[in-house]
């Protein structure tokens, strides 16, 4: 019995046949998307499903789609879809992380241009009959300073089209390396040095935690009297109350925004102010990309359906069936100490290399390294997956490398990871015990066995009395509960760290006051999908 595929939103002809020509039995109801009930009567009678943005793929969906495989998303973002929940079920989560790369591009150049020449107001004035010449007084773009927050895909685009119009581009990353920044003709600067410097300043990163309101009246403040802001890539990394007040008193001289924190947006701050150009979340609004992304995962699902092949794949590995369960914990393992390195790292990342040694050197090394990476990169780039991450590991200048060895120890198996930055060479190495768990067994040199947890603080400090009553003391005192708790030293009197898995995350405020007694060097959240 061939799969079947409902597809409930907008797809191409094309892309349908494509579905029909691979052997899958598709039910195409573009309509159906809006109506969740109807929805949720039927999704139990398909193998996958194949979307855009308007339908939401929520815990109950899921609940009811008994026979469900595959979620396909024609396109990047998946914040309509409940990953957590399709994971759980074993449902695989699709997207299409780079076909509308350069149709966003062009949108943030193109609202670049309208801002700097108020050309929609112009627009409208003159519709209405009248000739109000003076009024509208622009600025040159040429010889502007053009500031990309995030010097990704889609950033990176935007960076070569600013140089094409003759702009000094200026980018922000942590993850862009050197190499990378000097192949784009980009000179790569600090957060506070691109909002001191730039003319123009354009957003190309995801919402995180780390990136939310990354533009809020404190960074406006930095910026030059006169910037102008653009923000093609998700609503809320720009407080809007804060950018609609520095417009008004004049310190910002426009915006062009393609996205808000509330969507679909019918009411704004930022709404019927001078010189602020806004779009209905347009960046991936032509027909070349709609088209490109519709036949890609036409393509991605039917070859899962039929053959079995995962690619693209945000909560699975590029890996067979019959390496899977010997693997799989490896690959959590290998996105684990990524995401350790990853949320540890503030400056950019020249090299990683990741040691293999004994039984899993024989394994699947490349599926493992790219879990790797997609961990170390994912605190900056959301939307990474095992396929994406090598690519963007290149695009950031970033060297990988792998090696193998014979067993060198008392582990039957582990993984290193070594990551080099402009400033220090940092190691964390883990492996899998005989319950399918992985832990770290080392960080920084220093030996360690730590169960990994959901929410975690890593401490560094100096070898002396009084550390972990004063550990305990403080988080203690901030309700914050230990569930496990693992330190180790280099030598007596040396340097030490600890590794604590509590059960809610800590306040910036505790980790401060940590920092704050003199005991400690530095104190870290850490975060890990241990689903």
């Amino acid at each position: 019995m061939a799969p079947r595929v409902l597809v409930s939103d907008a797809l191409s002809e094309t892309a349908v046949a494509i579905f029909k020509r691979n052997g899958v039995d598709v039910d195409y109801r573009p309509e159906i998307g809006r109506d969740k009930d109807k929805l949720q009567q039927i999704i139990g009678d398909y193998d996958g499903l194949a979307i855009r943005s308007a339908t939401k793929v929520t815990d109950k969906l899921i609940g009811a789609a008994h026979r469900l495989r595959v979620i396909g998303r024609a396109g990047i973002g998946v914040d309509n879809v409940d990953i957590a929940a399709a994971s759980r079920k074993g449902i695989i989560v699709m997207n299409t992380p780079f076909g509308n790369s350069i149709t966003t591009a062009e949108h943030a150049i193109a609202l670049l241009l309208a801002v700097a020449r108020q050309i929609p107001a112009a627009d409208a004035s003159t519709q209405a009959g009248k000739w109000e010449k003076s009024k509208f007084m622009g600025v040159e773009v040429t010889g502007k300073v053009l500031g990309v927050i995030g010097c990704g895909n889609i950033g990176s685009n935007v960076a070569t089209r600013g140089r094409g119009l003759r702009m000094k581009v200026i980018c922000y990353d942590p993850f862009l390396g050197q190499e990378r920044a000097d192949e784009l003709g980009v000179e790569k600067v600090e957060l506070d040095a691109l909002l001191a410097r730039s003319d123009f300043i354009t957003l190309h990163v995801p919402l995180t935690d780390k990136t939310r309101n990354i533009i809020d009246a404190k960074a406006i403040a930095r910026m030059k009297d006169g910037v102008r802001i653009i923000n093609c890539a998700r609503g809320g990394l720009v407080v809007e109350d804060d950018l609609a007040e520095a417009i008004r008193a004049g310190k910002v001289a426009g915006a062009g925004f393609d996205v808000f924190e509330v969507e679909p947006a019918t009411a704004s701050p930022l709404f019927g102010l001078p010189n602020v150009v806004c779009t209905p979340h347009l960046g991936a609004s032509t027909t070349e990309a709609q088209e490109n992304v519709a036949l890609q995962i036409a393509e991605q699902m039917s070859d899962y359906l039929i053959n079995g092949a995962v690619a693209n794949a945000l909560n699975m590995p590029s890996i067979s069936a019959d390496e899977a369960p010997r693997l799989m914990p490896f690959v959590k393992l290998a996105q684990h100490l990524g995401a350790f390195a990853g949320q540890v790292t503030e400056t950019p990342i020249q090299r990683v290399e990741i040691i293999y040694d004994g039984a899993v050197a024989e394994m699947n090394t490349k599926a493992l390294t790219s879990a790797a990476i997609a961990g170390l990169i994912k605190s900056q780039v959301a939307d990474v997956n095992m396929v994406s991450a090598p690519i963007m590991a290149k695009e950031r200048g970033i060297h990988v490398s792998e090696t193998t060895q014979d067993k060198s120890g008392v582990f039957d198996s582990y993984i290193k990871l070594v990551v080099t930055t402009e400033r220090q060479t940092r190691s964390v190495a883990g492996t899998v015990f005989s319950d399918g768990k992985p832990r770290f067994i080392q960080i920084k040199g220093i030996n360690l066995d730590a169960e990994i947890g959901h929410h975690m603080i890593y401490t560094t400090n100096d070898d002396v009395p009084g550390v972990i009553g004063e550990l305990g003391t403080r988080l203690g005192r901030a309700g914050v509960n230990i569930a496990n708790f693992q330190l180790g030293r280099d030598r007596p009197g040396g340097d030490a760290i600890a590794l604590l898995y509590v059960d809610s995350p800590p306040a910036q405020a505790v980790l401060d006051d940590l920092v704050a007694s003199g005991l400690f060097k530095q104190a870290k959240p850490l975060v890990f999908d241990v689903g």
